[in-house]
């Protein structure tokens, strides 16, 4: 072989290795909700820091609404390293045998945001992504979306006024007592099912923040929305844990400062969202909202007391204790 012909073969072979060595770590990000909502926006704010922080060194590929992974089978997939980060509703990790994030859906548990932190940003919430890891998943941080109300093709004023509708939830034991507490039929479903279920009369009505019944534009198909906001509805930003052990400890300690900066963005602005798709569902004129009375909303929070006594062993009574010491919430006074 010619030196000329050695020398263009070493290049290309040098070449070719340090096109390898610099070629980004692809972070496949998967969600089952649009890209104009609270956690579609963060997501894609995370993505941008990603690569800023960690000098291209990582890249963020973003999968909005089920694009990759319906929501039954994000976790797995997450598991099993095909995806290798998700930000699924809280409500899931009760199937995964974590059952503790099952409090996130007691009724009335949290009176609001500030009740809500004092629990996600502090000892407590720390304790529950540490139960993750057994499973494969190291939790991130947690990111709101907002407080649930429910909708329906009649009016709402009072439990009774669910009694018999059969209302889509997530898969979650708590929220089917909840449902039950108030005369309702629960219906476990698929998030990305919802729309066409209601569409076509499979369920009769569904608890959401405002902005996930907006961009999924749900309120076309449901006549009223009364703002109970009666349960909680947020999500745990996670990873695949051998993966994320195995990162280059710059690019870690990158990607950390990232999620750090797209947690606080993310609580911002799921308020701003859900304001904002509230006037958005008003001025469709396609759904009429009510805002209940003091009493009013205090007939919910009697009719969903119970849920707390019946389904205190599932997530724990020392852990649902400790949430009611910062929240100050006492189901027994209602």
């Amino acid at each position: 072989m010619k030196l000329g012909t050695v020398f263009i073969a070493l290049a290309a072979a040098t070449f070719s290795v340090t096109a390898l060595a610099q070629a980004p770590i692809v972070i496949k990000f998967s969600h089952v909700v649009a890209a104009d909502t609270p956690k579609g926006k963060a997501s894609e704010f995370f993505a941008k820091k990603a690569a800023e922080l960690t000098k291209g060194k990582a890249k963020v590929e973003v999968y909005a609404n089920s694009a990759l992974y319906k929501d039954k089978e994000e976790m797995e997939a997450l598991q099993l390293g095909a995806v290798q980060m998700l930000a699924p509703s809280l409500a899931k990790f009760g199937p995964l045998g974590v059952k503790e994030f099952e409090a996130f859906d007691f009724p009335y548990i949290f009176d609001d945001t500030a009740d809500l932190h004092k629990v996600t940003q502090g000892p407590i919430g720390a304790a529950l992504l540490a139960k993750l890891e057994p499973k494969g998943i190291k939790g991130l941080a947690f990111w709101d979306n907002g407080f649930k109300s429910f909708s329906a093709n009649t009016p709402i004023k009072a439990p009774a006024d669910l009694k018999g509708k059969k209302l889509r939830i997530q898969s979650s034991k708590v929220l089917e007592e909840q449902i039950r507490s108030i005369g309702g039929l629960p219906q476990v479903m698929a998030f990305s099912e919802v729309y066409q279920a209601l569409q076509t009369g499979v369920v009769d009505g569904t608890e959401n923040p405002i902005s996930n019944l907006y961009t999924q534009k749900m309120h076309e198909v449901q006549k009223h929305l009364t703002l109970t906001n009666h349960g909680y509805l947020g999500y745990a930003v996670i990873v695949n844990k051998k993966f994320w052990d195995g990162l280059p400890a710059d690019v870690r300690g990158s990607l950390e400062q990232a999620m750090k900066e797209a947690t606080v963005y993310a609580n911002k602005i799921a308020q701003e969202e859900n304001d904002s798709a509230l006037e958005g569902v008003k001025k469709s004129g396609k759904t009429t909202v009510y805002v209940p009375t003091k009493e009013e909303r205090l007939a919910f929070k009697k009719a969903m007391a119970a849920v707390h006594v019946k389904m205190a062993d599932r997530v724990g009574k020392d852990l649902l204790q400790s949430i009611y010491k910062e929240t100050g919430f006492d189901p027994t006074a209602l």
